[in-house]
């Protein structure tokens, strides 16, 4: 091989290296764009999903924000927010106020044990009853059934107050009540079932819709905080006062459980 030859073969082996070496820091800056904008859509994202999350976290709860929604007061109601509900016959002249969480295990004994008296009471009238709704429980062991069970009764208040009655005495019945730990009344479609057991809710569209639209929720609100700015000093349920007096079982700090002391209370109350 010539010596020009020789030259001019080095010069294009240098020239293929030369063209090999900027081809590779090409593929190497392509890679490296790729890497970036991998890492910046993913960092964006990243972003993106703590951002929703604390978006979230920050939006107010449904019950929160019930809080702000237009008060709709049931028919069958007084008062200034419709919390006012009295069950009875205008001619009594006594009121027994009875204080009821809806989640309450004692509550739902003391009405598949004494309820049917206490109905037996009223319709003979005796007294008339007052019914003050609690949801403590919900703030106590978590959860929204109290308040969710308090909406659907006032909308069967809304349908009739005798409708608000058999309702009331279906969610407490020993085969719906859940216990204290579960929050099955949070489900509306659970307390829908329940009401197909009082024939006059059963045949309620208006009903119906008022439970899954949570028509009463801001009522159950303000109902609940009638009772948790009680004057009656009462802080747990049941409860049950007369004439601004509770009414005891034998243990004179408890309310009457059973039908003996129910009665010995009531009677004792009714001649005060």
């Amino acid at each position: 091989m010539s010596k020009r030859n020789s030259q001019a073969a080095k010069s294009a082996a240098r020239e293929r290296i030369r063209a090999q070496q900027e081809a590779e820091r090409k593929r190497e800056k392509r890679k490296r764009q790729t890497i970036v904008g991998i890492s910046v859509v993913a960092v964006l994202a990243i972003a993106g999903g703590v951002g929703y999350a604390v978006m979230q976290a920050n939006k107010p709860s449904h019950w929160d924000a019930a809080k702000d929604e237009k008060l709709v007061k049931p028919a069958n109601s007084s008062g200034k927010d419709g919390t006012t509900v009295v069950i009875g016959k205008d001619s009594a002249k006594k009121t027994l106020k009875v204080y009821e969480d809806p989640r309450c295990p004692i509550c739902a004994s003391f009405e598949q044990t004494v309820g049917p008296t206490v109905e037996k009471d009223v319709e003979d009238g005796k007294y008339k009853l007052q019914f003050i709704g609690a949801s403590f429980l919900d703030r106590n062991l978590t959860g929204e059934g109290s308040k969710n069970a308090l909406s659907a009764l006032g909308a069967a208040l809304n349908v009739s107050d005798q409708a608000f009655v058999d309702y009331k005495k279906a969610l407490f019945s020993k085969e719906n009540h859940p216990a204290e730990t579960s929050d099955k009344f949070k489900d509306d479609s659970y307390l829908l079932k329940i009401a197909n057991e009082v024939p006059e809710l059963k045949k309620s569209a208006s009903f119906k819709k008022d439970v899954k639209d949570g028509t009463y929720d801001r009522w159950a609100i303000e109902m609940s905080k009638k009772f948790d700015d009680n004057k009656d000093k009462v802080d747990g349920t049941p409860a049950f006062v007369m004439d601004g007096k509770k009414l005891t079982g034998a243990d004179q700090k408890n309310a009457p459980l059973t039908v003996e002391e129910y009665k010995k209370a009531v009677d004792a109350a009714l001649k005060g």
